[in-house]
């Protein structure tokens, strides 16, 4: 089956250059280029995958991210012109699973598609661990659930992934790196910010005081691991 990837994008001339690298890597393409648009055809084609810009005309990128996400965990991508930490910073916290500042290579952007695609349709799970305890935190892998002490918790995809995967490797340190590898899917030098802001998010929401985590620890110097 064919991965179909919703381009959301105003730029008339950047949403054909990605659309045709894309459909030259075999995808399907659909596209938007308004927010308002952009949750039509979110709603109807179902895509595998979204490339969502920030600076959007009638509804913003921001807006269309935390609309959608509330409705599926699509693995969300999104572009901002901006260099400014706070708009990647607030495009993850509501739910984007990664981003990229324009201008980008477009072969990055290629790669980063393979690698989210990749892991989207690894989240089955492994035989012997369909459910994770560390300590008070139970992980639900066969019905992507978490709960800590008995309570749900509401994480976004990515968020779940890296706890997910922290609890399958308990008490083992993973560099930015690594994670970046085996959380992202990333073969290639990407963003460690990426996996410091969901580790902060993560922590806010398992731990009692995140700035003295007794779960998601960090190693100084190598990485993080998840303890309990």
């Amino acid at each position: 089956m064919v991965d179909k990837v919703l381009i959301i994008e105003d730029d008339a001339n950047l949403l054909e250059t990605i659309k045709y690298n894309l459909r030259k890597d075999g995808y399907d393409v659909v596209t938007a280029s308004d927010g308002e648009q952009a949750l039509e055809v979110a709603r109807k084609e179902k895509p595998s995958l979204l490339i969502l810009d920030i600076m959007l005309p009638k509804l913003n990128g921001f807006e269309v991210c935390r609309i959608l996400r509330k409705e599926a965990t699509v693995p969300i991508l999104m572009l901002t012109a901006k260099a400014d930490e706070t708009d990647k910073i607030v495009g993850l916290e509501i739910g984007a699973d990664d981003y990229m500042t324009k201008p980008f290579s477009m072969r990055e952007l290629m790669a980063r598609v393979r690698a989210m695609l990749r892991r989207s349709k690894m989240r089955e799970p492994p035989k012997g661990q369909a459910v994770i305890s560390i300590g008070e935190i139970e992980v639900d892998i066969a019905r992507h659930r978490a709960s800590l002490a008995g309570i749900s918790l509401e994480l976004s995809p990515k968020e779940f992934d890296l706890l997910a995967f922290l609890g399958q490797n308990k008490g083992l340190v993973f560099s930015r790196e690594g994670l970046l590898e085996k959380v992202w899917g990333y073969d290639f030098a990407g963003d460690t910010r990426t996996v410091d802001v969901h580790i902060r998010w993560l922590r806010q929401k398992i731990e009692t005081d995140a700035g003295h985590p007794q779960y998601l620890v960090t190693v100084r110097g190598t990485g993080y691991k998840l303890e309990g």
